[in-house]
C-alpha cells in the first residue's frame, strides 16, 4: 500500500507502442509499472517520467497488473529513482 503523502505521476511506457503507466516502486536497478503493455520477458523498452526523465529497462516479469523492469545500475539510474521519488512527494 502506497504511503498517504505519495503521489503516483503518470508515465509513459515505450515497448513498441506507447502505453500509460503508473511507478509502483522504484529504484536504482529497476522499477514495478503498473500498465495494460505485456512486452515478453527480456524486451528492451523505455520508461519516460514527466520529472525524472527517460531510462531504458529490460523486462524482468510480467504480472496480470503490470511489469518489471531492470535498470543496469549507474549513475543514470540512481538519478532516476531519487528524481522520481522525490517528484512522488512533492506536492503541487
Amino acid at each position: 500500500m502506497a504511503s498517504p503523502w505519495r503521489r503516483r505521476r503518470m508515465c509513459v511506457l515505450l515497448a513498441g507502442d506507447p502505453a500509460p503507466a503508473a511507478l509502483r516502486d522504484v529504484s536504482a536497478v529497476g522499477a514495478f509499472v503498473e500498465t495494460n503493455a505485456r512486452p515478453p520477458l527480456g524486451a528492451e523498452v523505455e520508461l519516460h517520467h514527466p520529472d525524472a526523465g527517460a531510462i531504458a529497462g529490460t523486462v524482468r516479469a510480467v504480472a496480470a497488473d503490470g511489469v518489471q523492469l531492470a535498470f543496469p545500475c549507474s549513475e543514470r539510474s540512481v538519478a532516476f529513482a531519487l528524481a522520481a521519488i522525490a517528484a512522488d512527494m512533492t506536492a503541487t
